[in-house]
């Protein structure tokens, strides 16, 4: 037989000899329930836990992306029990929505690679070969700026390949129009010629690092003399992996699967770099609204809200992504009203997170709008340095 530890006659709190005056002491806290007790018990709470999560999520979710504001204000008042804790739900969204994107990702139609784009026939209007190849040196300059960009120029290498390709046949064909009976189309890459080769040499691109120099870092490593040795040692490494990670995507060998880990390391940072944001969105609530004379804690739960609502968008967003790939081999008429759907979905981003501060704050339109422009800026520069530095940090793994 089960022993309990604190019996309801006894009407003493086993914890802190408080007198009892319901299920819970009022002062500690401690439940008059024993934990010792038979598995169905056990069984039987974990059931009753589940249940009352699964009642808070229908009452949290449907008016965190119907009602603006309304959960916030919903917490001001000191109605809670019935909801999901803000930083819980921000916390479970953003797992749930970073959890979801890398298999978006895996499904085709979404991808982080820039694109390199040819428009039209550049040199249609030329008269003679050699204003071809005038205006094909003019085109490959306009490449060149973008090759030479640290990350960015080893991760479009394939697309900027492709374009002077595109360049180079176009080029050719419009050679053989005006009689060129020299002039070859080439099929790969390989057979560029050498006016259409790329900016940089092989040998050059596989020793390029982040910083655009050519450094052995064991010989050169970093001292910074303020910092302990075990933080010199950590910095130096994860420079010499920036390097070695930025060298392996522009060098031989399997770009692809190169790609793919630091996207999916990228992926692993983003959502520790995304934490950074609410702080910092708070602050800048409370510089926007410092005559309204609400705590700090008010303005984080407003951040948490509405970091939790563009989680769910962007959970919302990637599952109807991956509806329209799956159906699209067999109900491609489908196509449309999901991609209105996603089109939708961001039009309703940031009008919600509008209407959301002109509800909470209540401060005439006017207002509302100038400081939802100057928040909606000073945001934009704060998610650029936390993406810059989940990419660091995927590029230091």
């Amino acid at each position: 037989m089960t022993q309990q530890l604190t019996q309801p006659a006894d009407l003493h709190c086993a914890n802190c000899g408080t007198a009892l005056q319901g299920e819970f002491c009022h002062v500690c806290g401690q439940s008059v329930r024993s934990v010792l007790k038979p598995v169905h018990g056990m069984l039987e709470d974990t059931l009753d836990l589940v249940l009352n999560v699964d009642g808070r999520v229908i009452h949290t979710l449907p008016p965190l992306f119907l009602r603006p504001g309304f959960l916030t204000l919903e917490f001001f008042a000191g109605r809670r029990t019935r909801y999901l804790a803000p930083f819980r739900l921000m916390f479970t969204l953003c797992l749930l929505a970073f959890f979801v994107l890398p298999i978006a990702l895996d499904s085709g139609g979404m991808s982080f690679e820039p694109t390199v784009n040819v428009n039209g026939s550049p040199f249609q209007h030329a008269g003679t070969p050699a204003e071809v190849d005038r205006l094909l040196q003019k085109q490959l300059a306009q490449l060149a700026p973008t090759s030479k960009i640290p990350v960015v120029g080893s991760l479009a290498s394939r697309q900027l390949d492709q374009a002077r390709l595109e360049l180079a046949r176009e080029a050719a064909r419009r050679r053989i129009e005006l009689g060129d009976k020299t002039a070859v189309i080439p099929d790969t890459v390989d057979k560029l010629p050498e006016a259409a080769a790329s900016t940089h040499p092989p040998a050059e691109r596989e020793t390029r690092n982040l910083f655009g120099q050519h450094r052995d870092l064991r010989k050169d490593s970093i001292k910074v003399s303020w910092l302990p040795d075990f933080l010199n040692h950590r910095l130096n490494r994860a420079v010499q992996r920036i390097s070695e990670n930025i060298a392996a995507m522009s060098g031989p060998g399997n770009h692809a699967a190169v790609k793919e880990r630091l996207l999916g390391q990228f992926l692993s940072a983003l959502p520790g770099a995304m934490f950074f944001m609410l702080p910092a969105f708070a602050v800048l609530l409370k510089l926007m609204y410092v005559f309204r004379r609400r705590l700090y804690m008010e303005h984080l739960i407003v951040a948490l809200h509405s970091h939790a609502f563009l989680f769910l968008s962007l959970l919302l967003g990637t599952l109807l992504h991956m509806l329209g790939v799956a159906l699209k081999p067999h109900a491609t008429w489908l196509a449309g009203p999901i991609s209105m759907l996603v089109t939708g979905l961001w039009l309703w981003a940031p009008t919600y997170l509008l209407i959301m501060q002109k509800r909470v704050y209540r401060q005439g339109w006017p207002m509302t709008i100038l400081k939802y422009v100057m928040v909606g800026w000073c945001y934009f520069w704060l998610l650029a340095i936390a993406i810059m530095g989940a990419a660091v940090l995927g590029l230091a793994e």
